[in-house]
């Protein structure tokens, strides 16, 4: 969950780049904007990484998480196709993760920006694939 306390102290550039978080108080802590949607409510052994920048990675504890519990497959979904979930993925494949990148599973606000993330995706950094054969590989 990409959420921020006080977007003014611990936006950085990101706020710089996206006023509205600092202006309309969009993604903090505690708001409505920063709500998991219902039909994404974690299960009560499934745990939340809340994240300040594009990467899950960046000054998270999701790398010892993942590692703690011997993860080498990440699934990456989520909105932002060609900033949070680019970033995340390029960060976890860095790791030495082995990505799964839903083309169908991510979204952005310019179809050009996430077909462009995806080919680019695809090209050094993660296999790209769909909701469907993901749950068919998962189903074996």
């Amino acid at each position: 969950a990409h959420c921020h306390q006080d977007p003014k102290i611990d936006g950085g550039m990101t706020a710089e780049w996206w006023p509205e978080l600092k202006d309309k108080k969009v993604l903090v802590a505690g708001s409505k904007g920063a709500e998991i949607h219902s039909a994404l409510t974690p299960r009560p052994n499934e745990r939340i990484i809340y994240k300040h920048r594009y990467s899950a990675f960046y000054n998270t504890n999701l790398e010892i998480i993942l590692r703690g519990l011997s993860v080498t497959d990440l699934i990456i979904s989520g909105v932002m196709t060609n900033i949070c979930c680019e970033s995340t993925a390029r960060d976890a494949f860095f790791r030495d993760f082995r990505i799964f990148f839903l083309a169908d599973g991510t979204g952005s606000v310019d179809e050009d920006l996430h077909l462009g993330s995806l080919r680019a995706l695809a090209y050094a950094f993660a296999y790209v694939t769909t909701v469907k054969e993901i749950i068919r590989s998962i189903n074996r």
